[in-house]
């Protein structure tokens, strides 16, 4: 009986100390799994199997999803380390060497995983290889949010072109206002003072002439402003017809003519003649006078504006492969424009100098207009100026044909035009 107690306390003893010598083996196994999985150790583990490692860094559908978002995708691991990251994420530079570069947006990222509420905020970045100073922020909305029990997603959308739309739309709604309320009042004001002057024949007249001054500048203004309205989406409204470049010059210039005369500036055309454009003639004639109005209003008296023209090839000018371009440059002897100042001359109600503006009359719509009937004709404007020697604006648009008579029904008709440029 002793016997078989012995044997089977020493059947125990054993039986022990193989249970925990398998149990520390298998924890020993699973930290070593472990280890491999998270690659600590720089080793592969032989003994894990096959589908630890293969296992996806992320869930099911996730990858094919983040590559069709618009947005920057940035995925981020336990150890804020970079998961995966879309390409755009490394082009505007939130992404170095496998870590997130902008410290919000890290920091977003740990509260996000610490609690798991989704974030969002609005950050101002500097463009990669940009200068601080000069150059103008990427202004980008940042959203984070959790992603399973482990990773965090950061989504960042660039607004930067959103932004400044609106910050023009906000510009032009209150430029427009005091455009419109400065001959409005000053029309009120003026009507007061005929009432009070009733007596007075000679103030009378004089009040009478301001006002007209006043009203002329106000429909000039609410015409520009309806002009730029129905060319700023970069459309033709009505069907091209051929334009002759010589007769919108001489309008231009006849549109002028009174005010160089009276600064006895000299308008002189020259360059290639019979030339011809397709396109609005209005907007055409429109964008061409405004050009040599300010070429004569810049000007000091006793100065010369001249147009040029002639035609180029489109592979000269815009790298294209075939085309013609007709080029339409308007120069003056003015006062010239800053380098500051040329980058802004095509915004609307921009002036280079707001009291000679308002002392010739100026809106400060009238390169804007040329802007955009340029674009919408599919053509480009362009500046060269040095401060103190003067400008020169420079159109250039796709050439056309002139009209053909059909002699048998003595009606003219016109030559296909070349194919729009894309």
């Amino acid at each position: 009986m002793d016997v078989n107690v012995a044997a089977a306390a020493a059947c125990a003893i054993a039986g022990l100390g193989v249970g925990l010598t398998a149990s520390i083996a298998f924890r020993w196994s699973e930290r070593e799994q472990a280890r491999g999985r998270s690659g600590k150790t720089g080793r592969t583990n032989r003994n894990a199997a096959p589908e630890l490692e293969q296992e996806p860094a992320l869930p099911p559908g996730v990858d094919t999803v983040l590559s069709v978002l618009r947005s920057c995708a940035i995925v981020l691991g336990e150890g804020d380390e970079v998961v995966k990251a879309s390409s755009a994420a490394y082009a505007m530079g939130l992404v170095r060497g496998g870590k997130v570069a902008v410290d919000p947006m890290l920091s977003l990222a740990r509260s996000t995983r610490r609690d798991g509420e989704i974030r969002q905020i609005e950050l101002e970045l500097t463009r990669p290889g940009a200068s601080a100073r000069t150059a103008e922020p990427l202004a980008v909305s940042v959203r984070v949010a959790p992603l399973g029990s482990r990773l965090v997603l950061v989504l960042v959308e660039d607004r930067t072109e959103r932004r400044r739309i609106e910050a023009i739309r906000r510009d032009f709604v209150a430029n427009v206002s005091h455009e419109l309320k400065t001959p409005v009042g000053a029309l009120s004001l003026l009507s007061e003072a005929v009432a009070d002057a009733s007596d007075d024949p000679e103030a009378v007249q004089r009040f009478a002439g301001r006002m007209q001054v006043e009203a002329t500048r106000l429909a000039s203004l609410v015409q520009e402003i309806i002009d730029l309205s129905r060319v700023q989406d970069d459309q033709l409204k009505v069907d091209p017809e051929p334009v002759a470049v010589d007769e919108l010059i001489a309008e231009a210039i006849d549109r002028c003519r009174q005010t160089a005369a009276a600064k006895q500036i000299v308008i002189a055309a020259g360059g290639t003649t019979d030339l011809y454009l397709v396109g609005n003639r209005g907007q055409l004639a429109a964008a061409l006078g405004n050009l040599v109005e300010n070429a004569v209003n810049y000007s000091p008296p006793r100065t010369r504006v001249a147009i040029a023209t002639r035609r180029i090839s489109s592979a000269a000018a815009l790298g294209e492969a075939d085309g013609e371009l007709i080029e339409i440059s308007v120069t003056d002897q003015g006062i010239g424009i800053s380098e500051k100042d040329r980058e802004r001359i095509f915004e609307r109600f921009y002036r280079v100098d707001p009291a000679r503006s308002r002392l010739t009359g100026g809106t400060g719509l009238g390169l804007s207009i040329v802007k955009h009937v340029a674009a919408s004709h599919r053509g480009t404007v362009s500046v060269w100026s040095v401060e103190g020697q003067g400008s020169t604006f420079t159109l250039r648009l796709p050439a056309g044909q002139a009209p053909v008579e059909d002699p048998e029904n003595h009606a003219a008709t016109t030559l296909p035009a070349p194919e729009a440029r894309s």
